[in-house]
């Protein structure tokens, strides 16, 4: 039996999971945790720091479904305006992501006891996730169909597992290439540009289907 999304209030699923990937590839604090609890705990540790990224995204991403539940339960004619503000939000992210040039970022000290905790408060540095979470979710939920949090549970589910998939593969690669997979600033740079491209389309699509 499928399972029928349109019915938890779920739309544009395909979309959703595209840019999961597309965010997990893109470098940054997450990646850079992982390789170097890996480099430092082996796959124990790269694993440990994958379990604590996945916490740290959860906390943000519930943090995001109370704001845009209450948003949908208290006022749903302003639902549409946060969709509209969120699709330009995203197309300002793409534009940055494209604009932005190839920087140094320090790698975390990651002491095996802390993989975990250590892994969660990265995460959570980054308060503007939040605000991401708050624009990126809307755009995935039909109003007019969404029912309890089915619909949240369901996409946040799809953000644990496929982080951890990704931490999987990241943590074996990193713990079989540990002196060839530190940096690859160019093509980090495409990851990031090519991201950045797929945001500003998917914000000018959801902008005119809002």
């Amino acid at each position: 039996m499928s399972l029928d999304l349109a019915s938890l209030g779920i739309q544009h699923y395909s979309s959703f999971v595209v840019a999961v990937i597309g965010f997990l590839l893109v470098p940054g604090p997450g990646n850079l945790t992982l390789i170097s609890a890996t480099g430092r705990g082996g796959p124990l540790g790269g694993l440990a720091a994958t379990v604590g990224v996945i916490i740290g995204d959860q906390m943000l991403l519930w943090a995001a479904v109370a704001g845009v539940a209450g948003i949908l339960l208290t006022h749903p004619t302003a639902f549409t305006a946060v969709r509209w503000c969120g699709a330009a939000y995203l197309v300002w992210v793409g534009a940055q992501l494209m604009l932005s040039k190839p920087a140094e970022t320090p790698v975390q000290d990651l002491r095996p006891q802390r993989f975990v905790r250590q892994a969660i408060a990265i995460t959570l540095t980054n308060p503007k996730a939040i605000v991401f979470y708050l624009a990126f979710l809307p755009q995935f939920i039909e109003p007019t169909q969404i029912r309890g949090l089915g619909a949240y549970v369901f996409l946040a589910v799809t953000l644990a597992v496929l982080t951890l998939l990704y931490g999987i593969v990241m943590v074996t690669l990193t713990h079989k290439l540990a002196d060839n997979f530190r940096a690859h600033p160019g093509a980090g740079n495409v990851l990031k540009k090519g991201m950045g491209a797929f945001l500003i389309l998917i914000g000018l699509r959801f902008a005119t289907n809002s």
